[in-house]
């Protein structure tokens, strides 16, 4: 059965606490109230927005005019391999957070440098989530995808065909294929996957590629995470935000700012932070927008925030000036890493 959710406003369901009202809202507890509920919005002709924690979107001050499907489907399955690797099966509307915490808890490593990171699972392969070294590409079997232009459940749909990338998947910015649940490959062996960040590395004390209890490696992400502002906090505004606003920009060799820090991406491809391009155009931390109502982070260049009576119309004229900074100074185009939901910058 379909439940109307008492929420019209959307604000309150999104990290950034922006975004008008919706026509109206659904609670989806389950997959099959997911399908249902995105049938029944396609049967009356109605706008869909899926919803899930809210920390990936920017949503206009108008609103959304139809219906807004609130997913929080729950349930985890572990299944223990005979080689020792463990199958993760997550229903999408679960908290990430809380399936990392429970893995690390049952000594499953490989997701433990993800923590802190907000949302639900089933947008996970969407943005194709990495921080600290890993990304979601290379834990992820399958999904199971609601297909909307065919109106049944694809099961099974193996990663190699989501074309995953840098915070990009073929999922990314479409909503004809809806992400039921997701599927990992894990080790059971309570280790971390190989610590590849450099961050990371020195905060552990390790070298890059070494193995450290996944229980470690979670609370060294969540410090460092924290100490970003990028561990949601209600009392704390300078966490009020999408977190990184803008993606690290991938450019050829030759079109890199001379002293900038640089990863190889392969076939002559580089990636520069963006937080390092924003600070060099001139942008520090806690730089205001309109009125002050919306800045900069405090302790990161890279999380717009809303300081409590922002708009998002005011917090897309700080990231044009962020972004038109950038261009100006290094001709160099940021591109935002939220999904923008009746809005542009």
């Amino acid at each position: 059965m379909l439940v109307p959710d008492v929420v019209t406003r959307l604000a309150p369901l999104t990290t950034l606490r922006l975004g008008g009202p919706a026509g109206k809202v659904v609670a989806a507890a389950s997959a099959d109230i997911v399908v249902d509920a995105v049938r029944a919005a396609d049967a009356a002709g109605e706008p869909l927005l899926l919803l899930g924690g809210g920390s990936n979107v920017v949503i206009a001050d108008e609103g959304w005019p139809g219906t807004v499907v609130r997913v929080t489907s729950a349930g985890r399955v572990v299944e223990r391999q005979s080689d020792g690797s463990v199958l993760l099966t997550v229903e999408a509307g679960e908290d990430w957070d809380d399936v990392v915490a429970a893995c690390v808890a049952d000594g499953l490593g490989g997701l433990e440098c993800l923590s802190g990171i907000p949302g639900r699972t089933g947008a996970t392969p969407v943005q194709n989530v990495g921080a600290y070294g890993v990304e979601i590409a290379e834990l992820l079997i399958d999904v199971d995808l609601y297909d909307r232009r065919a109106g049944v459940v694809r099961q099974h749909v193996p990663a190699g065909e989501l074309g995953l990338g840098y915070r990009a998947s073929a999922l990314k910015g479409r909503d004809d294929a809806i992400v039921l649940r997701v599927r990992f490959a894990l080790s059971g062996d309570s280790a971390s996957a190989p610590i590849r960040y450099p961050e990371l590395a020195r905060a552990l004390g390790v070298e890059p590629g070494s193995r450290v209890p996944a229980a470690v490696a979670r609370e060294a992400v969540l410090g460092l995470r924290r100490g970003k502002g990028m561990v949601l906090d209600p009392a704390d505004r300078d966490t009020w935000s999408a977190g990184s606003f803008f993606t690290n920009p991938v450019l050829p060799e030759a079109g890199v700012p001379g002293d900038a820090p640089r990863w190889p991406t392969g076939s002559g491809l580089v990636k520069i932070p963006a937080a390092w391009l924003i600070e060099r155009a001139g942008f520090r931390r806690g730089h205001p927008g309109p009125g002050g109502r919306v800045a900069l982070s405090d302790k990161h260049v890279l999380a717009l925030t809303n300081r409590g009576d922002g708009s998002t119309a005011d917090l897309l004229a700080l990231a044009r000036e962020v972004r038109d900074g950038v261009r100006d100074r290094f001709d160099v185009d940021l591109v935002p890493e939220p999904v923008l939901i009746g809005c542009r910058i």
